[in-house]
């Protein structure tokens, strides 16, 4: 399509400033004349951003004024963009629709919110059973997932590239213990994406709400448990007050990609020198936000088991049950998309050969060196 072809040419545009300016910056001496592509053709321009997030949610939205301020920075104050939280411009759950139609150029967002728009964006962000979260950043810059991604949000006019990741996220606050599938039978669980289709295959009653909604839902009873994300932004929302079991692990998110999306025609428009800051831009804001929740979670872990709250590891009866529905649940979905199917095969390959060398060194290291417990 003539819009893959678009993403096709702004990647290898991008991909060939960063092989030009390694080899001026190699290739660079004293008093020698400046090479042509530091002729300064730049010109000022002024983007806005829409998040999916809110300055509650600090680490991803800080993450995306991080961002922001390192497009600045690398274009000598020429780009710049403007950060909106959720609600500002649009909810935070119709990014994709406003960068799309160029409401906003930008936006900050988590592709499987949009699952229902193509199934295959869910491995833009996280599966069921899928790739930690470095596992999903190897797949997306060497595997080949960037690549494929591009390829599916061609199709609404969008380019984007990793923005963040959680890491693996808990396994939701619980006001009653589970202990087979069959304790899941009638549980009412707000719980959103491709977990939600597991979890409601194994019995539970399904609900989507927002972050705000979810601790007056636990206390008024309308559901029995709650998954969010990890300790340092559960903490914030005070499930622990209503609800305090704590369970791990979330097999439904094992990463949590958020992603930046640019409009196509904005970006084709940039100087090549601006889609490379935004390029660089948006690889330091993914490092540094994995960064931050790796160390705030085991602060924010270790305060909320002191205020009482219970560790509970979901049974290994439960998450082979959950594992084996995910995963004909794909090929279910994979049987009648062929989009889908092309990404899901891709992203198998790369879990197949990825989890036979972390089951190898990385996991033996880790089951000793961690063998004290998770509190430890």
């Amino acid at each position: 399509m003539k819009r893959r072809r678009l993403i096709a040419d702004a990647a290898v545009g991008a991909a060939g400033t960063v092989a030009i300016a390694a080899c001026t910056r190699g290739n660079s001496g004293g008093g020698s004349s400046a090479p042509a592509m530091e002729v300064d053709d730049r010109k000022n321009v002024r983007w806005r951003m829409a998040s999916s997030y809110t300055p509650a949610i600090d680490v991803l939205y800080g993450g995306s004024e991080r961002f922001a301020e390192r497009v600045r920075e690398l274009t000598d104050g020429r780009f710049e963009i403007a950060i909106s939280a959720s609600g500002e411009i649009v909810p935070g759950l119709e990014i994709l629709d406003a960068v799309q139609q160029g409401t906003v150029q930008s936006g900050h967002t988590a592709s499987y919110f949009y699952r229902g728009k193509n199934e295959a964006l869910a491995f833009d962000t996280a599966v069921p059973f899928g790739l930690n979260y470095r596992q999903q950043t190897a797949w997306m810059y060497e595997g080949g997932g960037l690549d494929l991604i591009h390829s599916v949000l061609a199709d609404f006019n969008i380019i984007s590239f990793p923005g963040g990741n959680t890491g693996t996220q808990m396994g939701g606050w619980w006001k009653e213990r589970n202990r087979t599938p069959a304790d899941l039978n009638g549980k009412n669980m707000r719980i959103p994406g491709l977990g939600g289709v597991v979890m409601e295959r194994l019995g539970v009653n399904v609900q989507t709400l927002a972050a705000g909604e979810i601790l007056q839902a636990l206390q008024l009873g309308a559901i029995d448990a709650a998954e969010f994300a990890g300790p340092y932004d559960d903490e914030k929302l005070g499930l622990y007050k209503v609800a305090n079991l704590y369970y791990y692990p979330g097999w439904w998110e094992p990463s949590g990609q958020a992603s930046f999306y640019f409009n196509l025609n904005a970006w084709n428009e940039l100087p090549s020198s601006y889609r490379l800051a935004l390029q660089t831009a948006a690889a330091e804001a993914h490092t540094h936000i994995m960064a931050s929740y790796d160390a705030r979670n085991p602060e924010a872990l270790q305060r909320l088991v002191d205020r009482g709250v219970e560790l509970v590891r979901f049974s290994d009866e439960i998450m082979t049950s959950a594992r084996q529905i995910a995963f004909d649940l794909y090929e279910e979905i994979a049987a009648k998309d062929k989009s889908y199917q092309k990404v899901y095969q891709a992203w198998q390959q790369f879990r197949s050969n990825s989890n036979r060398w972390f089951s190898t060194s990385e996991l033996s290291y880790t089951d000793f060196s961690v063998a004290g417990g998770p509190t430890q």
